[in-house]
Formats: structure tokens, sequence, C-alpha cells
């Protein structure tokens, strides 16, 4: 038997952004292996006789290592025929659905990318804040908040130019970002916003400026998305989600 393997994303967490391609293929899987904060609305679209498989990452807590989630996909490729390996977003967005995808194909396993809503454009829509607008910016930028990434070498470079910045599993580390940017030359006065649940009908956000944003969001918890730029100020204009 050859199995294949569907990398999927899930999406931002709201089932109906879910593709439909996405949810097509949870239909039909004999094995899902899936990531933290995917919903469990998602999940129950599974078959009855789906083998559900979670294999969850946060802070210091892996439930299995990636080695070894490259090696179950693999598995159960040998025995199963349609495998969704359902990831939060995009597969390709700090998902490292590329690392899975090159592993599977180094061991002859076919395989397929779906993909999937991103948090990092998703949330900020549902709070009101483009990404790009014109006569404000022409980019943005989207990064992952790892301790290694923001030192006093970080170079913000064109965030001086406007540019919008996403900032991904950074909450844990927002003292650390803040002093990061203003280091780099970032105005203290620059608007910045910080996300909690995006897309779901728990959604909390915080907007605030550079300065302030750290005393102003104790209350937000993970999953939380921060983004920083001239475009959050238009919130006051569009925001149009009601949370709960």
């Amino acid at each position: 038997m050859g199995g294949k393997v569907y990398l999927t994303g899930a999406g931002p967490g709201d089932p109906d952004l879910l593709t439909v391609k996405a949810l097509r293929l949870i239909h039909q899987a004999d094995v899902i292996v899936y990531d933290r904060l995917i919903n469990d609305e998602i999940l129950r679209e599974a078959k009855k006789e789906a083998i559900l498989i979670y294999v969850g990452k946060e802070d210091s807590l892996h439930t299995l290592p990636q080695e070894k989630i490259n090696a179950l996909l693999v598995a159960y490729a040998h025995t199963h025929d349609t495998i969704v390996r359902l990831k939060g977003g995009d597969p390709l967005v700090f998902g490292r659905g590329g690392e899975e995808a090159l592993y599977l194909s180094k061991n002859g396993i076919a395989f397929e990318i779906i993909p999937g809503i991103s948090s990092a454009i998703a949330v900020p829509a549902y709070a009101g804040i483009p990404l790009t607008h014109r006569g404000i910016n022409t980019s943005f930028r989207i990064i992952t908040g790892h301790q290694t990434v923001f030192s006093e070498d970080f170079d913000a470079g064109v965030l001086r130019e406007n540019e919008t910045l996403v900032i991904l599993m950074g909450l844990h580390r927002l003292d650390k970002i803040i002093r990061s940017l203003l280091y780099n030359g970032l105005d203290s006065s620059l608007p910045c916003a910080i996300i909690e649940n995006g897309t779901m009908p728990t959604q909390k956000q915080v907007f605030a400026t550079l300065d302030t944003i750290v005393d102003e969001s104790r209350h937000i918890h993970s999953p939380a998305l921060i983004v920083v730029g001239e475009t959050v100020s238009l919130h006051k204009n569009l925001e149009w989600f009601q949370s709960l």
C-alpha cells in the first residue's frame, strides 16, 4: 500500500475560514496528525473511523520531537491511503511544512501541499488592520518572535519606510521585542496592536503605541499576534468583527 500525505493548512481558527479542499480531505482522511490550536469543530469533521493523533508544540513542551513526527507520517503512509497533516494557518508559514515535505520526498512518499489562510493575514483583518494601504505603505513583513531573532543586531530596516510588521509567537518575549524595535530606530509613538485568539468568538485586542503596549497588554494571553506600523491606526474606522 502506498498512501499519500496532505500537508494541510487549517486556517487561523475560525472553521468558516477552512478551505473547501482542506475540508474535503479531512472528510476523507484515514489518519489526521494535527497540531496545537486546531479548532475542535474542524476535528469533528473527520469520519468516525479516522485515527486522530495530536503532535502539538508549545514553548518548552513538545508532544513529539519533529524527527518523530516526520517518521510517523512515513509509517502511516505505508499502512493507510490518506494521511492529513493538519497545521494551523498555512503549512509553509512557520509551520515546518517544508521540512516535512522534504522528509517525505527523501523517503519516497507522495505528498501534496494544501495552502491555508495564515493567521498573519487573517487576524489583522479581523481587527480592522490592513497590512498594506495606499498612501501609507506598500509592503509588510512576517517574522517569528523567537528570542534569537530580536537582538541589538536585528535590523528593523525598511520598517523606517512604513512597512507593517507582523510578529508571530512573540507574546512571551514582548518586552525584548519592543526594546529591540526601539533600539533599532522605530519611533516610540508608532501604533501597535496585540490580538489574542484572532478570528475566534473569544478574540481580544489591544491598541497602543510601542512605548505603552507592554503595560496595556498585561491581560492578553497566547495565542496572540503582534502588529506594528502606521496601518494599525486604521482600526478606528475599520473594526468590524464583533467578539463575545
